[in-house]
């Protein structure tokens, strides 16, 4: 029995189980990098929607978020820990006390929304955007809603 060993991989020369031995057992794979998100918009915007559809669970029954969650998004090369702020009108103001330690932002509004609700996703979205904690971070807004008849084009967001 002669076991070939490279840098990169070995080649072996034994029996089949010795063979699955000596190339599963070398440990466990290396850790994925972490990323911690914020994911903020106004109730109603779709972002419980939009991290269950990233973590594959069923669409059913799916709750407007009170207070916070945070979810884990495996990916292949990282895995994203997002942490979704609930967007009703006495939440809003709290949503800064969650900002430290972010890496990133998404911020979700929905596109067929009232003029009076564009204005006000528009006015936090701002506000994030200035706060000391985000201001450097990378964002994300996602137009949310685009099969409905009433959205609006990217342009006119």
């Amino acid at each position: 029995q002669k076991r070939k060993v490279t840098s990169s991989f070995c080649v072996c020369f034994a029996l089949p189980w010795q063979c699955f031995r000596a190339l599963c057992c070398k440990g466990p794979p290396p850790p994925r990098p972490e990323y911690d998100l914020v994911c903020i918009g106004l109730s109603g915007s779709g972002k419980t929607s939009l991290l269950s559809q990233l973590c594959s669970e069923s669409p059913e029954n799916i709750v407007s978020t009170t207070g916070f969650s945070i979810k884990a998004v495996p990916f292949q090369n990282a895995i994203l820990n997002v942490k979704e702020l609930g967007g009703a009108d006495n939440i809003r103001k709290y949503w800064s006390r969650y900002y430290q330690g972010s890496q990133g932002v998404i911020f979700v509004l929905d596109s067929a929304s009232s003029e009076d609700d564009l204005e006000t996703a528009r006015n936090e979205l701002h506000s994030a955007l200035q706060h000391p904690q985000l201001c450097t971070l990378p964002f994300l807004i996602l137009a949310n809603h685009q099969d409905k008849p009433a959205a609006r084009s990217v342009q006119e967001v």
